[in-house]
């Protein structure tokens, strides 16, 4: 199920000692996160017993967000994350702020996050002073992410690859599942790993990619681009919370072309062959047993098919999504608990960067 690229692996016969991953908090995830990420979190943490995962509520803020919105999104991702699959007795789930309270009244709470400097903001602003300014301005996220923001783009914005390679560094991780898109920001931690540990002694593991085999998942309205949960097109994106009339309304709706045989070829048949990868991607069959079972269908009854499959998948999980989420106190108490222990793992290792680069 997961494809452990040997070039980004350990060399010990590629044993995982820990690994790290995140994911921003905005929302329910959509079909796309789940298949790209969330579905190999919860498969790795049952084989490596050092697994972190977190809340990147730090790096929303990269984006313009309401104070109120940000806290439900907070509460909301960590129900559907649980509700997927994710166990906190076997990783540490934890907010990526660490101790800020979520029950702080909403006005409060954006100048709470902006005042906050834990280890992983701490740390960042020491490897941002071992990164060149060029090396983050030809990165791919800031050139495309700067345009919503009338093309000038904060700091914030264009630092935050640092205070990814931070994130992951603050737990000495060896291994980062990544998406295609995120591999050049893990080259950048493993170079900043590398740098430091060049200047200051041999201290950081240069962190490996872990890639999962399930292709990019794209917009069911343009095939060409990767499914979003920002694209203005409502029934481009798949939620996991999505109720069975909205996913078979969407996958309807979706753009393939004037051929009715269903085949896979994403170089002159994207959206077709975007639905064969979802429909592999929930049943778990092999691209080829897919086609197997579909042949003799037009595309119109294709869709439904693979919207059917996507609607068993997720009906569990859209379940557990809404007990969870009138439980509100047992979400902060995972965060809280899960923040502890992160706190107690990152803290002397952030107290030993300190001692090397002279701060005591």
């Amino acid at each position: 199920m997961l494809n452990i690229n040997p070039a980004r692996t350990s060399s010990h016969n590629m044993v995982m000692d820990r690994i790290f991953s995140g994911i921003q908090p905005t929302g329910v995830p959509h079909l796309g996160n789940y298949l790209g990420a969330i579905q190999n979190w919860v498969n790795l943490q049952e084989e490596c017993s050092s697994v972190l995962y977190s809340i990147m509520d730090m790096h929303s803020l990269t984006m313009p967000k309401d104070p109120a919105v940000l806290r439900q999104n907070i509460l909301d991702t960590t129900a559907a994350i649980l509700a997927c699959g994710i166990d906190p007795k076997k990783c540490f789930f934890f907010r990526q702020s660490l101790h800020l309270p979520l029950d702080l009244p909403a006005a409060q709470y954006l100048q709470q996050v902006i005042d906050m400097v834990p280890e992983h903001a701490e740390l960042a602003w020491i490897l941002g002073c071992l990164t060149n300014v060029p090396r983050l301005l030809r990165l791919p996220q800031w050139k495309m992410k700067r345009a919503c923001q009338n093309n000038e783009g904060t700091v914030g914005l264009l630092t935050y690859p640092v205070l990814q390679a931070a994130d992951i560094l603050l737990y000495k991780s060896t291994h980062v599942p990544v998406g295609e898109d995120q591999v050049l920001h893990l080259e950048l931690a493993q170079d900043i790993a590398q740098h430091f540990n060049k200047k200051y002694g041999e201290f950081f593991p240069v962190p490996k990619a872990i890639l999962s085999t399930t292709k990019k998942i794209k917009s069911l309205r343009d095939p060409t681009v990767k499914m979003s949960k920002s694209d203005p097109q409502k029934l481009a994106t798949v939620n996991i919370a999505d109720s069975p009339d909205e996913i078979v309304l969407k996958f309807r709706k979706a753009v393939t072309d004037f051929t009715s045989e269903v085949t896979y070829d994403p170089a002159s048949r994207p959206g077709v062959s975007n639905l064969v990868s979802i429909h592999a991607a929930v049943t778990g069959l092999s691209i080829k047993e897919v086609l197997h079972q579909s042949a003799g269908l037009d595309t119109a009854h294709y869709k439904i098919v693979v919207a059917e499959s996507v609607i068993q998948k997720f009906a569990p999980i859209r379940n557990e999504i809404k007990k969870l989420q009138e439980d509100t106190s047992y979400l902060i108490k995972v965060l809280e608990d899960g923040a502890e222990k992160a706190k107690e793992l990152a803290a002397p290792i952030y107290q030993e960067v300190r001692r090397l680069v002279g701060f005591q």
